[in-house]
């Protein structure tokens, strides 16, 4: 189910040009910008798109009235690229009330494992956030 009338939820998902293919992956064209000064994709670029990734396949678990937000995450990077696709995919591996584990994997357009991360996302009733009933609108949902 791609998605192309919006290319993010928010000004930095939108300048990093991440792409929601569906509600659990994603995907970003590397350009100039995201190259650190050893001319590969910067790492955090990788580590946006796992946490924009894990959120947006949270989000869409969720009941109308719960928020998320993430606790932490571990990242672990394989290798990296100068060119192409970029492409992250998250899977909800546990939930309960309170808490949500998430697995992630980013992966190159030619296959190869770029990183693999796991975090940990809270789930918080809405009325927590002082009567907000703020949260993100993710493209796939």
């Amino acid at each position: 189910m791609a998605h192309e009338r919006q290319p993010g939820i928010d000004g930095l998902s939108r300048w990093l040009g991440l792409r929601w293919e569906n509600h659990d992956r994603l995907r970003l064209t590397i350009r100039d910008e995201l190259i650190n000064p050893a001319g590969l994709l910067s790492g955090p670029v990788a580590y946006a798109m796992v946490d924009y990734c894990m959120g947006s396949a949270l989000w869409q678990s969720r009941r109308e009235d719960e928020r998320i937000a993430t606790i932490g995450i571990s990242i672990n990077y394989v290798q990296t690229a100068r060119e192409g696709d970029v492409i992250c995919e998250a899977t909800l591996d546990r939930r309960n009330d309170r808490i949500a584990v998430l697995s992630s994997r980013v992966s190159h357009e030619d296959g190869r494992l770029l990183a693999t991360a796991i975090g940990s996302f809270a789930i918080f009733p809405s009325e927590r956030l002082g009567g907000r009933e703020r949260g993100p609108e993710t493209p796939a949902g």
